[in-house]
């Protein structure tokens, strides 16, 4: 058993030639992708078409090997679910000088320490994890600069910055794509950094597409091609309760649905949705809170960093607090939208606070 991450990661890269290199620019910082599939870069590329830049001096460096399952030789920890989660999904080891992240499920391995970051494993047939894990380096690289992580999708409506939060299932990514549709521009789908500037509350997206269950999709007319035509008409037979339950999810590609240059990261925060409703739950009612006062909302847009966040220094790790979070929101408005389910309803309202 290897004592020392960085050793693991020159060992695996000696073996595969990552000869297939990416440049990403997201914001500020520039990200180079090497791997040594073909396959997988293209796959990336389309992904992160809006993002792709010509070749800088790097930020972050990403390594992905597409490998076999690898049997690294090591003990892990298993990672518990979160709350109201049940099934083991991660596990992970911590060395002197980074961690290693397992996930259970594909078999995909994550090693990650100081300036070294590496994804090993069948990594064509986990795009999706390779993604999520270039963008937690991006995320690391802005909280280690003071940003605090959010729970929340993001968009921006005449040159006004608008976040939704909500616990699971509340819809926050479809009120978003509903907005979208009467146009705004991407910010983000379910991660913000935000953090204090001159100007009150500035946040950023990650580049993330927004993911959608058919019933979001075939309720919404620029939405519907998302789905193949071959099973939209299964879909259409479900009732619409169903249509919601399922997990089947689908990536919206933003400039395919809504348009050329309407995926951007960043922008300043002026209201802050946070929706507390239920289907068959009446009217929908939207108010202006304080959230000194109802804390327990606050807890829908706060975010854990979770195990691929590992500070610069051990001493150096945030403090995400329930105080933290109120004194970067204290400058900007916050409603709650309760009462029954209405996207159409809950949009309007939402454009009615940012003009008053």
């Amino acid at each position: 058993m290897s004592r020392n991450l960085i050793e693991m990661i020159d060992r695996f890269q000696s073996r595969y030639t990552a000869d297939h290199q990416i440049c990403l620019r997201f914001g500020e910082c520039q990200i180079e992708v090497l791997t040594n599939s073909e396959e997988l870069s293209e796959i990336l590329k389309n992904y992160f078409k809006d993002f792709i830049v010509s070749s800088n001096a790097p930020d972050i460096s990403v390594t992905v090997i597409n490998s076999p399952v690898p049997n690294l030789n090591i003990n892990y920890k298993i990672r518990k679910p979160d709350p109201g989660k049940t099934k083991i999904k991660e596990a992970y080891t911590d060395f002197k000088d980074g961690r290693v992240v397992r996930k259970l499920l594909t078999g995909m391995h994550f090693l990650f320490g100081g300036e070294r970051h590496l994804a090993l494993g069948p990594a064509i047939h986990n795009a999706n994890q390779v993604i999520n894990f270039i963008n937690n380096r991006y995320i690391q690289w802005l909280v280690n600069r003071g940003y605090l992580l959010a729970h929340a999708s993001g968009i921006e409506w005449q040159g006004k910055g608008l976040a939704f939060a909500g616990f699971s299932g509340m819809g926050k990514s479809t009120l978003a794509l509903h907005l979208m549709s009467q146009g705004g521009s991407f910010i983000s789908n379910d991660r913000l950094l935000v953090k204090q500037n001159h100007h009150g509350v500035e946040m950023l997206g990650v580049p993330k597409l927004p993911r959608i269950n058919p019933g979001t999709a075939l309720n919404n007319p620029q939405l519907k091609n998302v789905i193949p035509e071959n099973e939209k008409s299964d879909f259409s037979r479900l009732p619409l309760e169903k249509l919601w339950q399922l997990e089947h999810k689908y990536d919206v590609f933003i400039d395919q649905c809504f348009g050329e240059d309407r995926f951007r990261l960043s922008s300043q925060m002026h209201l802050l949705v946070i929706l507390n409703w239920k289907a068959n739950g009446g009217q929908t009612t939207v108010q202006r809170i304080n959230l000194e006062d109802r804390k327990d909302l606050l807890q829908a847009f706060m975010k854990s960093l979770g195990l691929f966040y590992q500070p610069e220094e051990e001493s150096a790790m945030p403090e995400f607090s329930e105080q933290t979070y109120l004194d970067h929101l204290n400058s900007c408005r916050v409603v709650e939208v309760s009462g029954g389910i209405d996207f159409r309803q809950a949009a309007e309202q939402c454009i009615k606070f940012l003009g008053d």
